[in-house]
């Protein structure tokens, strides 16, 4: 019954936790992307660091730009 609840009940986030879920999935499309991409398997986590940090810092300064409109539209 507790495992169900987890899927049949939300959980409250508060913006830090919401801002800390990007890290993981931004992880793990990194990680499927230079794994798909690279030859040897060892390079994958020295390929897939720069690609995370480059992506999570992309949605992040996208997310601000998008906060800084909003804020000017209203």
């Amino acid at each position: 019954m507790i495992l169900a609840g987890l899927f049949t009940s939300s959980i409250e986030l508060s913006g830090h936790g919401r801002l800390a879920l990007v890290l993981p999935i931004c992880l793990a499309i990194a990680v499927v992307y230079k794994t798909i991409r690279c030859d040897d398997v060892r390079d994958v986590p020295k390929a897939a660091f720069p690609l995370w940090v480059t992506i999570v810092l992309g949605m992040y300064a996208i997310g601000l730009a998008l906060w800084g409109v909003f804020s000017l539209m209203v």
